[in-house]
């Protein structure tokens, strides 16, 4: 499958808030409303195959040089091909652009942050304006996400998620 990533443009609003509700209506996301992703449109990369949305991901700028990754969402039929990797790093080379010197994430899914240099992080110790938009989400308080913290200014670290 051939795909190509960008940034979105307005007519592909609908197709990742679907995308991500798909993902959100299985606990695996947090909601995003056609609202938000219409107003955090410039946050998002989409990968596209044959003009059809099978992928998104957002790079949500924060303060003090902390940035994170949310709303990565793969349609059903583009997984274990890349897409995923792929919108990763162009969220992670975005940061890197941006002098974003940490980018955390909240996930399921810590063996594939893991190979990007993600390491586990307590979530105490993220800053309390995170968790504005964890208000929304049906698990709130009670997260059971796992924070992952990726320090961008350590050489030691490995932005290329693997192979």
């Amino acid at each position: 499958m051939n795909y190509e990533l960008h940034k979105p443009i307005i007519a592909d609003v609908p197709q990742i808030a679907a995308l991500i509700s798909r993902l959100s209506d299985k606990g695996l996301l947090l909601p995003r409303s056609v609202n938000d992703v219409y107003e955090r449109l410039r946050d998002f990369v989409v990968a596209k195959c044959e003009g059809c949305l099978i992928g998104c991901a957002a790079l949500h700028v924060g303060w003090g040089g902390l940035g994170e990754i949310r709303s990565l969402a793969v349609a059903e039929e583009a997984r274990k091909i890349g897409v995923g990797r792929a919108l990763i790093k162009s969220c992670l080379r975005e940061a890197t652009q941006l002098g974003i010197r940490q980018v955390f994430v909240l996930t399921y899914e810590t063996a594939f942050f893991a190979k990007f240099g993600f390491r586990e992080y307590p979530k105490e110790k993220l800053p309390q304006k995170v968790w504005k938009d964890c208000v929304h989400c049906p698990k709130f308080p009670n997260c059971d996400e796992t924070a992952m913290l990726l320090d961008l200014a350590s050489s030691t670290n490995q932005t290329d998620g693997g192979t």
